[in-house]
């Protein structure tokens, strides 16, 4: 390529030589002035009068600071890369990954997200696992493909209630790295959720309250045995056998609330007879005919160290249960509530028989005057001040408008004002 056709970045550096080169045949354009001009005008102008006009380029440059057309010379001269990016800031592109990543840490999901299509660096970036590790989608209209997305970056804690999601395909996404998940009163297919529970061998923290369920998904959930606090409020469609095999997996589980579900007796039996006795809260209530004092004294001499027991809504119970839940020497808060056949007499004599009883359920027993007056029996006793129970649940009742999950929120949030979520292909 001749050099006329050249662009100006790609020119070499011009030499000593080539400068005197394009002065000689530029002479008769140019005009000279003092007697050094007139000298290098000749032809045969001696070697040392060129190197005393023309110096070297580092030190011209070390002269006139970058200023090359000062006292009216002109200079054309192409610097070398390595002294550009020496003299030059610094751009994203110097920057290394685990600097930009602490950066990205900051950034809002919809910011991140659009990032994304930068370019194919950002891209590998914005998806960087370490970024991902705390996703809430909760507001979605549609939150199937962006779940789908969210569970190939690896996410440990996933918030996502209220959602509704549509079958997903998991043909590449692996097993799963989750820890902490609530998909509570969601509207998602069993098969879709089976494939997701089959993924997953960590979780700790669980809440699938009020989705329907499957002996399939309970299978697999006794494969996590560090599960601590399982929510199962309000779920169906599986049987007492696979309840009971599951139970007898999670060893380390220390909440579980299984309250209000299609159960029978050989359900709530399932649960007395094969609950871990690590234990120490339990929502057993809404079973009404179906939970006996039998399964009470079985539940009792199992799991010793419960401190929460929820019992509402049996109503076979009654006051020969206070005999036996005494044995319960750490229980804190009992609930009670529409056990219509426990009188209040029998509720004076709690504080008495137990000593660490702090909270007392009892909503459609004691009502009025008579609420006045155990609160009077009971002065170290909080009666009916927790309308909700909080076991195992993410996120307690009495705070609708919270966005924590177990008391910790999720670095990436969905804005409501977010129409969706989508992610494009890098640009380049």
């Amino acid at each position: 390529m001749p050099k006329h056709s050249m662009p100006l970045q790609d020119l070499p550096c011009l030499s000593l030589q080539g400068s005197m080169l394009s002065q000689s045949e530029n002479n008769n354009k140019r005009k000279s002035k003092g007697c050094l001009s007139e000298g290098l005008d000749v032809e045969c102008t001696p070697t040392e009068l060129i190197q005393q006009w023309s110096p070297s380029h580092k030190h011209q440059r070390l002269i006139c600071k970058g200023k090359e057309n000062d006292s009216n010379r002109f200079v054309l001269a192409r610097r070398s890369r390595r002294k550009k990016e020496s003299t030059t800031c610094l751009s994203w592109d110097h920057l290394p990954d685990e600097l930009l990543l602490r950066i990205l840490c900051y950034i809002p999901l919809q910011d991140l997200l659009r990032m994304t299509v930068v370019c194919k660096r950002w891209h590998r970036l914005a998806f960087d696992e370490s970024l991902w590790h705390s996703v809430d989608l909760e507001g979605l209209t549609h939150t199937g493909s962006a779940l789908q997305q969210v569970l190939k970056t690896g996410v440990r804690m996933l918030r996502c209630p209220r959602s509704f999601v549509e079958e997903l395909d998991f043909t590449d996404i692996g097993r799963l790295q989750l820890v902490r998940v609530d998909l509570s009163s969601s509207i998602i297919p069993t098969s879709s959720l089976e494939r997701i529970i089959c993924e997953c061998r960590l979780l700790e923290y669980l809440s699938l309250e009020g989705l329907q369920l499957s002996d399939t998904i309970l299978s697999a959930l006794s494969k996590n045995p560090n599960l601590l606090q399982l929510n199962l409020s309000g779920c169906s469609g599986f049987s007492g056998p696979a309840l009971a095999d599951m139970l007898k997996s999670l060893v380390s589980i220390e909440q579980l609330n299984i309250s209000w579900c299609e159960f029978n007796n050989n359900h709530v039996k399932s649960v007395v007879n094969n609950l871990s006795p690590t234990a120490t809260h339990l929502n057993l209530s809404g079973y009404r005919e179906n939970l006996l004092l039998d399964d009470v004294k079985v539940l009792v001499t199992r799991c010793p160290y419960i401190q929460t027991l929820d019992l509402s809504d049996s109503t076979l119970l009654m006051a020969d249960c206070f005999p036996v839940l005494k044995h319960l020497t750490g229980l804190v808060h009992l609930s009670l509530s529409r056990c219509y056949h426990i009188h209040l007499a029998a509720l004076t004599d709690l504080g008495k028989t137990f000593p660490t009883l702090r909270l007392l359920d009892v909503f459609g027993i004691v009502n009025g005057s008579h609420l006045s007056s155990l609160k009077k029996e009971l002065p170290l006793v909080g009666i009916n001040t927790l309308p909700f129970s909080s076991t195992a649940r993410p996120t307690p009742a009495a705070r609708p408008a919270d966005r924590s999950m177990w008391n910790t929120r999720c670095r990436l949030r969905v804005r409501l004002s977010a129409p969706h979520l989508h992610v494009q292909p890098a640009v380049r």
